[in-house]
Order: structure tokens, then C-alpha cells, then sequence
């Protein structure tokens, strides 16, 4: 059990971690500091970066969870915010893996085009996506610290 939670923290840490950086420091900063057609280039880079991290996380997460859950009992007897942490973590997997195949694919397009109109409404896009994981994220790692003292 203690390597399930090992793995599942790490997990989270460097997801909801990461998004926290890319959000709420390096994407002000890009916009400061670069002109479209860099920041396009830099956010491409990024990601290829960090997206197979959090396919990586995304299945140690549900994995550990899941195993963890097994090990208590199962779903009848978790309680309750588990069941909301497992809730809030399938939706920001499907978040993620809506970013991964619509906005993210067509930003690496529109860069590979030089279609720097396109790639800034698929990067907003992103942006939008990632603060509502970040969001969750942080709910969910509020539900998993509290939790047991709402039950």
C-alpha cells in the first residue's frame, strides 16, 4: 500500500505541478517577453516535453487508485471522497486527453505551418483547458488532504 500512495503522490505532483508552472508562471512570462511566432514555437517544445510525463502520470495515478481502492474493499465501502477524487480524476484525464488530440495537435500543425493566427486560438484553448485541470487538480489534492475529516 505504501508504494500504491508513493506512486500515486508522484504522480499528481508532477501533473498537477507541472500545470501549476506552465500556468501560472511560464505562460505570463512568454507572453511578456516573445512575439507569437517564439512563444508558439516554445509552447510546441513544452509540451512535447511534458505531455508523455503526464501520460506517464496519468496511468500511475489511475493504476495506484484503482489498486488502492481494491485493497480497501473496493467501491461499496471507500468512502465518499474517494469516490469524488476518482470522479474529478477521470474528468481531468479525459480534459488531458482532449488537449493531447484536438488543441495540441492542431497547435503543433499550425506552427509546423506558420499559421500563427490558428496556433494562438488552439494555445488560448490549451490555456483554458489547463487552468480548469489545474482547478480540479488542486480540488482533488484538497479532497485527498481533507477529506477523511469531511467523512
Amino acid at each position: 500500500m505504501k508504494f500504491m500512495i508513493m506512486l500515486h503522490v508522484l504522480g499528481i505532483v508532477i501533473w498537477v505541478g507541472g500545470m501549476f508552472f506552465a500556468h501560472q508562471v511560464l505562460r505570463p512570462v512568454a507572453a511578456d517577453l516573445l512575439e507569437p511566432p517564439l512563444r508558439l514555437q516554445l509552447w510546441v517544445g513544452v509540451f512535447r516535453r511534458f505531455f508523455p510525463w503526464v501520460w506517464v502520470c496519468v496511468a500511475a495515478v489511475l493504476g495506484s487508485g484503482l489498486f488502492m481502492i481494491m485493497l480497501m474493499g473496493g467501491m461499496k465501502v471507500i468512502p465518499l471522497y474517494v469516490h469524488a477524487m476518482l470522479g474529478l480524476g477521470l474528468i481531468m484525464m479525459a480534459i488531458f486527453a482532449h488537449v493531447f488530440f484536438a488543441p495540441y495537435a492542431r497547435l503543433k500543425k499550425s506552427v509546423e505551418n506558420q499559421d500563427w493566427k490558428t496556433g494562438g486560438a488552439s494555445l488560448a484553448n490549451i490555456r483554458q483547458m489547463v487552468g480548469i485541470n489545474l482547478s480540479l487538480g488542486l480540488l482533488t489534492i484538497a479532497l485527498a488532504t481533507a477529506g477523511a475529516l469531511l467523512a
